[in-house]
């Protein structure tokens, strides 16, 4: 694609950004984001909710209130009953609601397999916002969300899981990331993103190029989902963890047991739908940043720090 040079769009010069921020005035700004997919659950009102706030999340992550939503639709007319589609799009509805955002339209096509999303707005100041861009060494790193839904999500379609047994992973993922968004802006986070497809590392990685650094990350701090480990192990995995493993292996330092290296690299790098946000806070504020947390009845796990290392280098201990 050809660069882009008008000054108002505040993060064309940004790589793997969340979002794309068009300046309004000295005030205001847009943040825009799309995403859809294929279901990932059965219960077609819980894949709505999912695929919405999922959706939201690039906003979130920098720091943006939801303003208007469109819902994306690809559905089968003709070989599935539309009352699936009604539940899929009721789902979406309540989650769009409960983000505080409005439905303005949307558009369907006629195709061979269900995909719901939709394109987003928000609003953001242009000198709050929040990029993936400012970590600095010795920032604290937390997590707002348990990792391991590629992994839980794939032996529910194996039929090796109920759903009654993944309802944590299904409740997190159907979870706005609304709270977590308002407490690292209190804070004055430095830098944030959302934790989806490229699974943590990989994300991670994309935080840490873009600001220029590294990070240091304690395998044990990380949190997961119920059975997630037991899952992996009996080889319940995406493939999209592999692809992702492959693609961002060189940026990886393992210093733990080389036994358990293969099992933690498939979780960490297990793709994510709808996961939580990671975000960097300095030292001083990183109390400010639980204290808003709680108070917003969100989590925050502190799973490591950034370094001085080489840019996108993370070392896993």
């Amino acid at each position: 694609m050809p660069s882009i040079d008008d000054p108002n769009y505040l993060n064309r010069e940004q790589h793997y950004a969340d979002a794309g921020v068009y300046r309004l005035d000295d005030e205001t700004a847009l943040v825009q984001s799309i995403d859809f997919f294929t279901p990932v659950v059965d219960d077609p009102y819980l894949f709505g909710q999912i695929a919405a706030a999922n959706a939201f999340s690039d906003l979130y992550a920098m720091g943006a209130k939801p303003l208007t939503a469109l819902n994306l639709v690809c559905f089968p007319a003709e070989r599935q009953p539309l009352q699936l589609l009604e539940e899929i799009l009721r789902g979406g509805f309540d989650k769009i609601r409960e983000a505080g955002a409005v439905l303005i339209g949307g558009h369907s096509v006629d195709d061979a397999e269900p995909k719901y999303g939709l394109s987003v707005t928000g609003l953001v100041h242009p000198r709050r916002m929040i990029t993936s861009g400012g970590a600095r060494p010795g920032d604290l790193l937390f997590l707002t969300k348990p990792i391991g839904t590629g992994i839980i999500t794939t032996a529910l379609k194996g039929e090796q899981l109920g759903e009654a047994e993944a309802a944590e992973a299904l409740q997190g993922m159907a979870a706005l990331n609304a709270a977590a968004s308002a407490a690292m802006l209190e804070a004055g986070a430095s830098a944030a993103t959302d934790i989806t497809g490229f699974g943590l590392l990989g994300h991670l990685h994309e935080m840490l190029i873009n600001s220029g650094a590294g990070a240091a990350i304690n395998k044990e701090d990380i949190p997961l989902y119920p059975r997630t480990r037991e899952l992996a192990a009996c080889g319940f995995v995406p493939g999209g963890a592999y692809r992702n493993l492959k693609h961002f292996e060189e940026a990886v330092n393992w210093t733990g047991a080389e036994e358990e290296k293969a099992e933690w690299l498939t979780i960490l790098f297990d793709p994510q739908t709808s996961g939580g946000l990671l975000i960097a806070v300095s030292p001083q504020r990183a109390e400010a940043l639980r204290a808003a947390l709680s108070r917003g009845k969100a989590e925050g796990f502190q799973i490591g720090e950034i370094t001085g290392d080489k840019a996108g280098e993370i070392t896993i201990f």
